[in-house]
């Protein structure tokens, strides 16, 4: 298939389904070159690691035997700080290449599925099996049939979409990172050769980074698809991902679940964990004081996003406590509110349309309301993968009912 072919969105069933299957193929290609780009990372990692080692338990060797050597000190210092930046760097290069391996082999099964579909539909017209289904059908699909310009594009855009979100983060995260190690590396190979003593701490400190730059890539990769929801499911992933939300904003995101946990259909698995990801998102970005995150397992799957702020009290007493009237009391001491003189009546009502606006001020201000696109989103997605979304409590709670296949006996 030509570039042009490829960049040409197809016009019909049948192109559509060739396409399909040649990305099929395609994708088996790519994930055999990154299994083995996998495999070269694990034994460069391992072996750099040996050496690393066995030049440590040389050097300390040497510093125990008492050597006073500089150039023997020198060299080893300097093959210890390259073996262990190589070290790291092939490390962080294995877990980045099985993560794109899971992506790829997810993105690879969901293709052939597409496929097999797409070419069942020109079958399934042949034969009359849609007509038979719904008989109010006039027309029975034609496996020519143009599929619609606006879809095609729609599709091309979205994956352009996810493309360009997908470069954009790796650019502004890991790939700065690496850049900055590897400026830090360069630092340290000058020290080596000039002053050892100060070498150490920078040592640590390249160390430090690789670690942090290997976090942010394990972050990245869990943001675009944790490999623990193919793995553990539903529950263990939300459970994570509240509790990445929540150090992230500096706050404890409250997690309960109830009932036995159990998996569901994969497709239900990705969509509930989309929806309740980007509502954690867009709550903690409000800045609440309390989110919490529960979970309800029964023949249903009921899960509750809540986010919150501390009210703030009122503290003074209310005006209506000063002339609260009477009616029991005959001895004259308080007067029934209709017999307090107009301007006395109207100052206390006003203290009271005071109280009540402060009080309705402060319950708002508590309120932490999801944002609109992020609902509007919400709901698309939940409608897609036939999810009942609600947003109570003027919108500072969502609500998700899906249902599921109760636990087995």
């Amino acid at each position: 298939m030509t570039d042009t072919e490829t960049s040409t969105p197809p016009t019909s069933l049948a192109q559509l389904s060739s396409r399909l299957v040649d990305d099929a193929r395609n994708l088996d290609a790519e994930l055999i070159e990154v299994d083995l780009l996998v495999e070269q990372a694990k034994s460069e990692a391992a072996r750099h690691v040996a050496r690393r080692a066995a030049a440590a338990d040389k050097l300390t060797a040497l510093q125990k035997g008492g050597s006073t050597e500089p150039k023997d000190l020198l060299e080893l210092s300097a093959q210890l700080v390259t073996l262990t930046k190589r070290a790291a760097l092939m490390e962080s290069q294995v877990d980045v290449l099985e993560g794109k391996r899971r992506a790829l082999g997810r993105y690879r099964d969901a293709v052939a599925e597409y496929a097999a579909a797409a070419g069942m539909l020109p079958r399934a017209g042949v034969d009359g099996d849609l007509a038979e289904t719904d008989p109010a059908l006039d027309v029975v699909p034609d496996p020519d049939d143009p599929v619609p310009t606006a879809v095609s594009r729609m599709v091309m855009s979205a994956q352009e979409d996810l493309r360009r979100e997908i470069s954009r983060a790796m650019h502004d995260g890991p790939a700065q990172s690496l850049t900055n190690i590897v400026l830090q590396a360069q630092i340290v190979e000058r020290l080596v050769t000039r002053d050892p003593a100060s070498a150490h701490g920078e040592v640590r400190q390249l160390i430090a980074m690789v670690q942090q730059t290997l976090d942010a890539t394990k972050s990245f990769i869990f943001d675009v698809r944790p490999m623990v929801l193919d793995d553990l499911g539903l529950l263990p992933t939300l459970r994570r991902a509240a509790r990445e939300r929540g150090r992230r904003a500096g706050l404890t995101v409250e997690f309960d679940s109830m009932g036995q946990d159990r998996r569901l259909p994969a497709d239900l698995e990705s969509g509930l964990f989309r929806i309740v990801d980007d509502a954690l998102a867009a709550y903690m970005g409000l800045a609440p004081d309390h989110v919490s995150l529960k979970l309800e397992w029964t023949a249903q799957v009921e899960v509750r996003v809540a986010a919150s702020r501390t009210p703030l009290f009122i503290t003074e007493a209310p005006a209506a406590a000063v002339v609260a009237p009477d009616p029991k009391k005959k001895g004259g001491k308080e007067a029934p509110v209709d017999e307090l003189p107009p301007a006395l009546a109207a100052m206390i009502e006003e203290r009271l349309a005071d109280e009540r606006d402060a009080a309705e001020a402060a319950r708002l201000q508590a309120i932490v309301i999801l944002p609109p696109a992020t609902w509007r989103e919400i709901q698309t997605r939940a409608a897609s993968i036939g999810v009942t979304a609600e947003l109570l409590d003027e919108g500072s709670q969502l609500v998700l009912l899906t249902e599921a296949a109760p636990p087995e006996a």
